[in-house]
């Protein structure tokens, strides 16, 4: 595939995930919000990396992945990263009952760490769309 072809398979992958954190959101399943948000973050940084040409990592990371993306990659996001950054202690956290002990320790999020992360996620993606399509 080109980058930009690859890029928007990995943009339409997490536009699902985005799609599933706002249905969880409705249904008051706050953990697979943030792991849905998690997950359209992942996806929208390694979209970007596809964008440039970039070899795509296996890694769940937010972290790794903003480190490989070039500045100029970054720099549409970067009021974001903090909360981008945030996003990184929901992925096993919020999926397995043993995760990393003490990952969590207030426990699993609330309605507003759901809604937090989902904003985040939503401009996330939008910023990404935008990114790619230029």
């Amino acid at each position: 595939l080109r980058p930009v072809e690859e890029a928007r398979e990995w943009l339409a992958f997490a536009e699902d995930d985005l799609r599933m954190a706002r249905l969880a959101l409705s249904e008051g399943i706050f953990a697979q919000v943030c792991f849905h948000a998690q997950q359209c973050v992942e996806k929208c940084l390694k979209a970007l990396l596809a964008r440039k040409g970039l070899l795509i990592p296996r890694t769940h990371r937010i972290a790794d992945l903003w480190a490989l993306l070039p500045e100029c990659a970054r720099e549409p996001l970067a009021s974001l990263e903090a909360p981008l950054q945030e996003l990184e202690v929901y992925y096993a956290a919020t999926r397995y009952p043993d995760a990393l002990p003490g990952v969590r320790p207030e426990g699993l999020p609330d309605r507003a760490q759901a809604e937090r992360a989902l904003q985040v996620a939503e401009n996330v993606w939008q910023t990404t769309q935008r990114s790619i399509a230029g």
